[in-house]
């Protein structure tokens, strides 16, 4: 008999907290702030790019069959909360609560919308994990910095690739092309500012956990979600 995966308690840990981020993400993509005059941006982008460093670290420690099954964990908790949270606006709300107006505004996602969410980080995380992966493999382990901004631009890019023509369709591509150039900048930005904790994080998971799994020879198919040895 073959014997069940083992998952430590800060594995788990590092998978909950990879699942609220993203959930937090969507929901603080309702604001909309500005740097100066001409850059606006979701305030989605201040909790987005620590998915990926979660990416990163679930990747380079664990290997990319259980970040597979994280990104797709996520994924479906996501959809959970955006399946609820659109029933909770489709009810009649009670007569004397005064909050529906605010309520539907955070919870309302257009269907379009919703799915270009849910598909563009499915696309950009599995991207990410495979690149992070595949360079890893490639360069024996080393240079751990180098490959988390490569995997992150490449799963970034992509992500705003998929997304932002669903949900803003009809929008002029040049309009579009700005927009997709101003988040994966900042993104990525991001992740290179933080990347010193990041790659300290990774060294005392390699570390505490006893591995550092490479990922030679394994199927790199997104939809093989029960191969997690």
């Amino acid at each position: 008999m073959k014997a069940k995966a083992q998952f430590s308690a800060t594995f788990v840990l590092l998978a909950v907290l990879f699942t609220v981020c993203l959930i937090t993400s969507n929901l603080l993509a309702t604001k909309i702030f500005a740097i100066g005059t001409k850059i606006v941006l979701p305030c989605a982008v201040l909790i987005f790019p620590i998915s990926y460093i979660l990416n990163d670290c679930f990747t380079e420690v664990y290997g990319y069959r259980k970040a597979r099954m994280v990104i797709w964990m996520a994924f479906l908790m996501n959809f959970f909360v955006v399946l609820f949270g659109q029933i909770a606006v489709w009810l009649p709300a009670a007569g004397f609560w005064q909050g529906g107006e605010h309520f539907n505004f955070v919870f309302s996602m257009a269907p379009r919308v919703a799915g270009a969410s849910l598909l563009a980080f499915l696309v950009g995380s599995t991207l990410n994990a495979l690149v992070l992966s595949k360079m890893k493999v490639a360069s024996g382990g080393r240079g751990f910095g180098w490959r988390a901004i490569v995997s992150s631009l490449a799963g970034e890019f992509c992500d705003s690739l998929v997304f932002m023509p669903i949900a803003f369709f009809g929008t002029p591509w040049k309009v579009l092309a700005g927009m997709m150039l101003v988040q994966v900048s900042f993104k990525v930005l991001y992740e290179i500012v933080i990347l010193p904790v990041t790659a300290l994080v990774v060294r005392w998971l390699k570390t505490s956990e006893g591995m550092d799994v490479f990922d030679a020879g394994i199927s790199y198919n997104p939809f093989k979600i029960k191969d997690i040895e």
